[in-house]
């Protein structure tokens, strides 16, 4: 079984938390999503669960930073 993409094509990166807005992940995560295997890709998933539980208890989400960063956008070219 495939293990499906967190990307919900919402591709903006926090500045502040270097996590992209859309999906939680880190652009080191985004980048080799094509070549993890599937254990790793369920790593990454776990590791988006524990960021919107640290986020639910009172950390900063990745959507709350209100200014954007020049180039912050994940397909921007920086």
């Amino acid at each position: 079984m495939a293990v499906r993409s967190p990307c919900i094509q919402v591709c903006t990166m926090n500045a502040a938390t270097g996590l992209c807005r859309g999906c939680w992940r880190t652009l080191e995560e985004i980048a080799s999503w094509g070549a993890l295997g599937d254990a790793d890709k369920l790593l990454v998933w776990r590791r988006i669960r524990a960021r919107k539980t640290q986020h639910a208890s009172g950390f900063q989400d990745p959507a709350d930073d209100a200014q954007q960063a020049p180039g912050s956008a994940l397909n921007a070219g920086d």
